[in-house]
């Protein structure tokens, strides 16, 4: 079977209802990376999307400068909000990890990641670094959703302290803490959880609108009392396997043996596939 030919993708903030025949004007940073850094020629196809689920996708057809070009749209559509949707609660990691956890968990397609302020963070976000930290955030999944070829940016959100945390395994169908010193293991309790469904409905998998939360930890470990409190909330205890990853890895392999578990790595891009989108 011939492999299907991806596109690089740019974020066009605003872009809503692209039809075909339509063009379109990529410029700023963007433009600028797709000229004069990329060096896309006449020619070749792009999918420009704004992060929400909507891409249009087609060869350009006018390079104005260094930081300007024309698309003209050849197909377009919007792409469903992924289902079951995955949160990643995501301690926040020191240095140029951070930067790691970030891209990994956008590169395996989690939806929302939200920045936890853990009890043994040796990161600490005062006051006055929290704008600026969300922001570098939200700018290196940005940059990793173009890489991985995605037209939904995931959203980042936080910090959160501990209630907000419960909160979120309180409101989440499935929750997961990871922790080294778990009996049970993810992959069982997925196991367990999508065979249930499975019996009770005849197929595999969980049902639509479900939502998984999962939370890492830091460096550190989660304390004992944050540990408790979780739990108590109804996230389940679990470990990823025999060895012990990091912070900035943790969250992007636990993510992925869910998405594996529910179905979502099986699904194709609906980018520039007719069967999605408004050929022309």
């Amino acid at each position: 079977m011939a492999s299907r030919p991806t596109y690089p993708v740019y974020l066009l903030p605003g872009l809503t209802d692209p039809q075909p025949g339509q063009r379109l004007e990529l410029a700023g940073p963007e433009g600028r990376h797709a000229v004069a850094v990329r060096r896309h020629r006449i020619g070749q196809e792009l999918v420009l999307t704004a992060g929400d689920g909507c891409w249009a996708r087609g060869p350009i057809v006018e390079i104005r400068g260094r930081d300007s070009l024309i698309l003209a749209v050849r197909e377009a559509g919007r792409q469903p909000a992924p289902d079951p949707a995955i949160t990643v609660v995501q301690a926040l990691p020191k240095g140029e990890r951070a930067d790691l956890a970030v891209e990994l968990l956008t590169e395996v397609g989690v939806d929302r990641i939200v920045v936890w302020q853990a009890h043994r963070c040796v990161a600490k976000w005062g006051p006055d670094k929290v704008d600026r930290g969300l922001a570098r955030w939200r700018r290196t999944a940005a940059e990793a959703a173009k890489q991985s070829r995605r037209v939904w940016l995931p959203v980042v959100e936080g910090p959160v302290q501990l209630s907000g945390l419960v909160e979120i395994v309180r409101s989440a169908d499935h929750s997961y803490v990871l922790h080294e010193g778990a009996a049970a293991s993810l992959v069982d309790d997925l196991a367990a959880a999508t065979g249930s469904v499975e019996a009770a409905t005849g197929r595999a998998g969980v049902a639509a609108g479900e939502t998984f939360a999962l939370v890492v930890g830091p460096e550190g470990g989660i304390d004992d009392e944050e540990l408790a409190e979780l739990v108590a909330a109804g996230a389940d205890e679990v470990r990823l396997g025999p060895t012990v990853l990091r912070t900035s890895t943790a969250g992007a392999v636990a993510a992925t043996l869910v998405s594996a578990a529910i179905g979502r790595l099986s699904r194709d891009r609906p980018q520039g596939s007719g069967s999605t989108g408004k050929p022309s």
